[in-house]
């Protein structure tokens, strides 16, 4: 009985946490950079390390693609933010779960958005969502600083919320 409710409070909690960073994420969508074809944004890759911590890789996925989705009807984004979003905080996830570091979890964030999602952006979806063929590197360098900007943002967040303990260690 005692597990069945650890489980429900876990599932509340990773929905609850799921729509304050969807909404945060959505809220902070303006403050984009436009670079070429891509409007980047530091605030989604926070988003993305949060939510890698503290609901896991599958809850962040929806997490990014929610964000992704509604940018893109608002306006405020562009096709490129779903493979930059998501393959990041998928990969940030996937390491944080493995081996529970906010630093591997800054890597994931890093790689999964500013090597391999630019480069997915660049080789597929600009050339198929937005038929343009930019250059790789014209992808890779926007997306890998805002990446890692957004990232150790992230990184100062969960340290200062653990510090005040609004964050359990294993958080």
């Amino acid at each position: 009985m005692t597990s069945l409710i650890q489980k429900q409070r876990q599932s509340t909690r990773r929905l609850a946490y799921s729509i304050v960073l969807a909404a945060l994420g959505l809220a902070l969508s303006p403050m984009s950079i436009p670079t070429g074809i891509a409007k980047i944004s530091p605030t989604q890759h926070l988003i993305n390390v949060l939510a890698a911590v503290l609901v896991g890789p599958w809850w962040g996925l929806a997490i990014a693609f929610v964000i992704a989705l509604v940018r893109n009807l608002l306006g405020t984004g562009t096709p490129l933010a779903f493979p930059g979003s998501m393959i990041g905080v998928l990969l940030a996830g996937l390491l944080y779960q493995h081996w529970r570091s906010d630093w591997l979890a800054v890597l994931g964030e890093v790689v999964g958005t500013g090597l391999i999602g630019a480069t997915v952006a660049a080789v597929l979806v600009a050339p198929l969502a937005m038929g343009k063929s930019p250059a790789l590197i014209a992808m890779l360098t926007p997306f890998a600083i805002s990446s890692l900007v957004g990232a150790l943002l992230a990184l100062a967040s969960l340290g200062l919320l653990r510090k005040a303990r609004l964050l359990s260690a294993d958080e």
